[in-house]
């Protein structure tokens, strides 16, 4: 939670809620900072004499070059999503102050830079500490576990719609409209995780999500709250880790078996159906995340080079067409495409990066297919020059 611009005075209906909650008193001195709040909603710390919160509201549109909207409903979820975390991991969350339902805000402790570091920040500086991965994928395989299997937070988070706005059409459904030889499987895949309601999912575990805190690891930003597919939130965070070992290859092997510790460290809370079972569709589903972090609504805005943007589509675009059954069969193909010809230009080393031993994950094995790069480059490459958003 840090500060991006100057103190200002924010709408005064804010300010109202802050007194109505009785966090700060009639005609109290307040300052207003902007913070990092992402693209989905406008994120405050308010500093009042002695104390500092933090103070969220949801966007009706979101900040993206393309046209991008959803429900200010979703600022409910969230804030319902992180009342459940706190009961089962109160150090993995901050603590909640006061919520404003119909105006799509609330109120939390706010957490200071110093103490909470972002998680992608300190990644992308180098600073890459694999059991920082593996607390994260311990305490979402928790909270999945925590929740599975319960009618009362399946039907309170029935949120169909905000996650189908938030993440099927943005992510999987823009990828598909941009790359038409994949869209029957990304089709698929939408489907698939649309109509999967095991657990609740937070829905944006990722790394801009998460600080580093002295008790461990504490998670963000839950607007995607969606009782669902538990799967979709393994592969979203392994996809940002694996992103990152392109634009951080001095800590290439660090950030890889941060990805394998993760996933681990979360199939081993896995109790409410088999664990190979939901690695599958995790596995199945990683590739078009990737996919979705460079043609779909939401491109991560670190890859700037065209090499890297190339290198994704081609790495998940093979695996789209033949799917890998486990995490670790991705991040097998991931590595021995670093070391292959379409390798050169992802900024590789001599030591790319090993994946530790498979018989650590359950239900390991590779199955990433039978088609050469060159192939998967060319059809690639014809379908990103065919309307493809910049």
């Amino acid at each position: 939670m840090s500060p991006t611009a100057a103190p200002e005075t924010p709408d005064p209906a804010l300010s109202d809620f802050l007194t109505a909650h009785k966090l700060a008193h009639p005609g109290e001195a307040a300052q207003w900072t902007p913070l990092a709040g992402g693209v989905s909603s406008d994120l405050w710390r308010v500093d009042l004499p002695g104390r500092s919160l933090c103070v969220k509201r949801a966007l009706a549109r979101l900040r993206v070059a393309a046209d991008w909207e959803a429900p200010v409903s979703r600022n409910a979820y969230e804030w319902a999503w992180m009342r459940f975390a706190s009961l089962h991991r109160p150090d993995s969350v901050p603590e909640l102050l006061a919520h404003d339902p119909a105006a799509g805000l609330f109120a939390m402790a706010y957490l200071p830079a110093e103490r909470y570091p972002m998680w992608k920040s300190q990644l992308l500086a180098g600073e890459v500490e694999v059991a920082t991965a593996a607390a994260v994928g311990q305490i979402l395989g928790a909270l999945h576990a925590a929740s599975a299997g319960d009618t009362v937070l399946a039907a309170e988070f029935a949120t169909d719609t905000n996650f189908h706005a938030l993440r099927i059409e943005p992510y999987l459904l823009a990828t598909a409209a941009a790359h038409p030889g994949l869209a029957d499987i990304l089709q698929s895949l939408a489907d698939r995780t649309a109509g999967t309601r095991l657990a609740l999912v937070h829905g944006d575990v990722s790394p801009k999500n998460v600080l580093v805190g002295p008790s461990g690891p504490v998670l963000l930003d839950a607007e995607c709250a969606w009782y669902g597919d538990p799967a979709f939130d393994l592969a979203f965070c392994v996809n940002h880790l694996l992103l990152k070992s392109l634009v951080v290859p001095g800590r290439r092997a660090e950030l890889l078996r941060s990805a394998h510790a993760l996933a681990e460290q979360y199939l081993r809370q896995v109790d409410w159906e088999a664990r190979s079972a939901l690695e599958t569709r995790a596995a199945s589903l990683l590739p078009a995340l990737l996919l979705a972090r460079v043609d779909g609504k939401s491109p991560v805005e670190y890859l700037t080079d065209d090499r890297h943007r190339l290198f994704v589509r081609t790495v998940a675009s093979a695996l789209l067409r033949a799917p890998a059954v486990t995490v670790v069969g991705v991040l097998e193909a991931w590595v021995s495409a670093l070391a292959g010809p379409t390798g050169a230009g992802a900024g590789t080393e001599t030591d790319a990066g090993t994946v530790p031993e498979t018989g650590t994950v359950p239900g390991t094995g590779t199955g990433t297919g039978t088609e050469t790069e060159a192939q998967t480059r060319t059809e690639t490459q014809a379908e990103t020059d065919s309307g493809r958003p910049a």
